[in-house]
C-alpha cells in the first residue's frame, strides 16, 4: 500500500485475505471484514487494520502492515447511496497521516466505524 498516496484501488469483499492474516491475530482478536483489490488486500479486526501488500511477480512475498485503531486521531466514513454504490473510509494516523480506502459493493463500513469510534472517542 502506498501510504504517501493515501489510497488503494477499490476494495471488494473477499475472505481470502482473512485466511492470510489468521496467524497474525491475537487470541482475543476477530476478523470483522476482509477486502481485496487487484492483488493487495485489507483485513479489519476488532483491534486494527491489517494491510496485505503482495509483492513480486509470483506474489509469494507479502508485506503485512498493522495499523492499530488506537493510533487513529480522526476518521471519516462515506456510506454508499442509491446511485453511488461505493463507500469510503478515511483514517488519520498519528505519525503516518491519511489512509483512504474505497470500497465497491457491500461493506461493513458502518460497523467498522463504530469500532474505530470506540477507540478514538
Amino acid at each position: 500500500m502506498d501510504f504517501q498516496n493515501g489510497s488503494l484501488f477499490k476494495l471488494k469483499a473477499n475472505n481470502e485475505y482473512a485466511g492470510m492474516v489468521s496467524g497474525l491475530l491475537l487470541t482475543d482478536e476477530k476478523v470483522i471484514g476482509a477486502y481485496k483489490a487487484m492483488r493487495d488486500g485489507v483485513v479489519f479486526t476488532n483491534k486494527r487494520v491489517i494491510v496485505v501488500n503482495v509483492q513480486g511477480i509470483t506474489g509469494k512475498k507479502k508485506d503485512y502492515t498493522s495499523l492499530p485503531y488506537s493510533k487513529i486521531v480522526a476518521f471519516s466514513v462515506e456510506t454508499a447511496g442509491s446511485f453511488d454504490l461505493d463507500s469510503e473510509l478515511e483514517m488519520y494516523f498519528s505519525g503516518l497521516g491519511k489512509v483512504k480506502l474505497e470500497f465497491t459493493g457491500q461493506s461493513n463500513v458502518v460497523e467498522i466505524s463504530k469500532i474505530i469510534g470506540g477507540y478514538v472517542l
